[in-house]
């Protein structure tokens, strides 16, 4: 059972791996609307459009084990270098310890790929990523060494302005030798307020080799300024000790269209 999430994760990726891959006038367009990978902790099953660059940006303030913390910016950018396919990277993110017992520093780099595979695409979507976090930030906040990760978002069109979605990552740690291994499920129900608008309630689950389990309820919103431009709010709450007592976070994430 101590590697179940990963063979899971293995085994899901060969199914993949056998799938047809979404046509690419099935994957999004410059007329496409934007999708970001936030607020929500589950990032989006849509790439970005071919040529298109994405930049998504937010800061958060936490309270976790009786201490308070601020990051920021929490930056994401993302290029559509081919039809269905993007290259990202997470750039590091600074935490600062307000008070309490928490470490202030960078996070690490993190680049990865993402590939759009759509048995139905508008109605179901799914996308295969993968990536690893490079050892630039302070071990004190990322962690030792390379830091590799599998990444499956899904997302399923309810109608009516309903939809679900949700993602099962596998974070590994090979450099740590208390917590090689951690999976992460979760799972969003969203609804469209409006054309612009929407809302949503996401469950969160991390499950580690060694810790127990952390447990999060997130909630937020988003709204489309134009369909190139999205501000965003999220409000997290730890159900158990090992998550965040709160998580608040708002956010601006754009693009930019026909580049290079």
């Amino acid at each position: 059972m101590r590697f179940a999430g990963w063979v899971t994760s293995i085994g899901l990726a060969l199914s993949i791996l056998g799938a047809q891959a979404a046509a690419a006038d099935q994957c999004p367009s410059a007329s496409s609307p934007i999708a970001t990978d936030r607020p929500s902790v589950t990032d989006s099953s849509l790439v970005v459009p071919e040529r298109s660059l994405q930049s998504e940006n937010g800061v958060n303030f936490s309270e976790h084990n009786g201490g308070h913390a601020f990051d920021g910016s929490n930056s994401e950018l993302r290029w559509g270098v081919a039809p269905c396919l993007e290259l990202l990277v997470d750039l590091p993110d600074y935490v600062a310890a307000v008070d309490g017992p928490l470490n202030s520093g960078f996070t690490d780099v993190t680049p990865a790929v993402k590939w759009q595979i759509s048995p139905a695409p508008g109605q179901f979507d799914l996308s295969a990523m993968a990536g690893a976090g490079l050892p630039t930030g302070a071990k004190a906040i990322a962690g030792p060494g390379v830091q590799p990760y599998v990444q499956f978002p899904w997302s399923y069109d309810l109608g009516g302005g309903w939809g679900v979605s949700g993602m099962l990552t596998n974070f590994l740690e090979p450099a740590n030798p208390a917590n090689k291994l951690t999976t992460q499920t979760t799972f969003v129900l969203q609804r469209a307020v409006t054309a612009k608008a929407f809302v949503f309630v996401e469950y969160v689950g991390d499950y580690n080799v060694h810790a127990g389990p952390s447990y999060l309820l997130n909630y937020g919103a988003g709204y489309q300024l134009t369909p190139t431009q999205q501000i965003d709010f999220h409000l997290g709450i730890g159900l158990n000790d090992n998550a965040p007592a709160y998580v608040v976070g708002v956010g601006y994430s754009f693009r930019l269209d026909r580049l290079f």
